[in-house]
């Protein structure tokens, strides 16, 4: 089997629905031989996300996705990838999005139930809804409560009936100063799942060159919103534009005919070479790596050598 990697999955601590090492437990029964956790403006599941490669041999890269905006585009996601998640300036910064992020949530409870008391249901339990979570509470935990309280049968009705209509405003960071943020802390950049912003193919480039302009590394040409002939062409504008090439699901939940970790809607193939265009990308001056070497009669095996947390080794997984 090659070596397959999804470098875009969210847990508990954002609006996913399984903990950390239930995504890495996942992943290795897959096969896959490397993940990132790129919960939402949020890093705390990363220790716990290390943890659980270094037993079941899946590696394990720091990342987030940032919400970002620039001028008349909203709600981009920008993607960080191998930076020290310690960093104070960095928590600094999420934790005030963090913050925002769990009031937002209440918010939309409130308003939900008040749609609720209108239509004569029983109200959501925030403290239920907590619990489900696990940690942060995403949209996607509001809508499994309104399943479980059997006031909808799926979670599209959660979204239209409840969801959307009772919506709160997010809150962005700048892109320029994401940018930076991520880099300060030793990290690379990538714009994420590129058709979801919802442009042609010359917007897209204009962009990704002002975007350049501001330090952005990559590109998420492998996604979920992709056909294989949309990932050949993401590829060669990354390529043409001298910008590393990343990929991943933007797995959330199991879910009957929904993205799968690692296949996305059934057509990604994410190579390990992703995995070693970040490293290149942040070597010059974040990352030591040693020649791959043998190891106890086994294999040969690359060991990232990590600077505060920055890029946690694979557990010793054969290469």
């Amino acid at each position: 089997m090659p070596d397959l990697v999804d470098l875009h999955l969210h847990s508990t601590f954002s609006d996913g629905v399984l903990t950390p090492t239930e995504l890495v437990t996942e992943a290795a029964g897959l096969g896959l031989r490397a993940i990132a956790l790129a919960d939402h403006d949020n890093v705390d599941g990363i220790p716990e996300a290390i943890a659980a490669g270094r037993k079941f041999g899946v590696e394990v890269i720091s990342a987030v996705e940032l919400s970002v905006v620039w001028n008349e585009y909203q709600d981009l996601h920008l993607l960080g990838y191998a930076f020290d998640h310690e960093n104070q300036a960095f928590q600094d910064a999420l934790a005030e999005f963090r913050d925002f992020r769990a009031g937002r949530s209440q918010r939309i409870v409130e308003n939900i139930n008040r749609q609720l008391a209108h239509e004569g249901r029983q109200p959501l339990d925030p403290a239920d809804i907590r619990k489900r979570a696990g940690g942060t509470i995403g949209r996607p935990h509001i809508g499994h409560a309104l399943l479980a309280a059997g006031h909808v049968q799926s979670m599209d009705a959660a979204f239209e009936r409840y969801l959307v209509p009772c919506n709160e405003p997010k809150r962005f960071f700048p892109i320029d100063a994401a940018i930076h943020l991520v880099h300060a802390a030793g990290g690379c950049t990538v714009l994420a799942h590129p058709p979801f912003i919802g442009v042609d193919d010359d917007t897209l480039t204009e962009l990704l060159h002002q975007f350049i302009a501001m330090g952005l590394d990559g590109l998420e040409a492998y996604n979920s919103g992709t056909g294989n002939d949309d990932i050949d062409r993401y590829i060669s504008l990354a390529r043409s534009m001298g910008l590393i090439v990343t990929g991943g699901s933007d797995f959330h939940q199991p879910l009957p005919g929904g993205i799968v970790m690692g296949a996305g809607r059934g057509n990604l193939k994410i190579p390990y070479r992703c995995v070693e265009e970040i490293r290149a990308s942040i070597s010059s001056d974040s990352l030591q790596l040693q020649a791959p070497s043998e190891s106890a009669g086994k294999g040969r095996i690359w060991r990232a050598v990590c600077r505060g947390g920055r890029w946690a080794a694979d557990g010793g997984r054969e290469s």
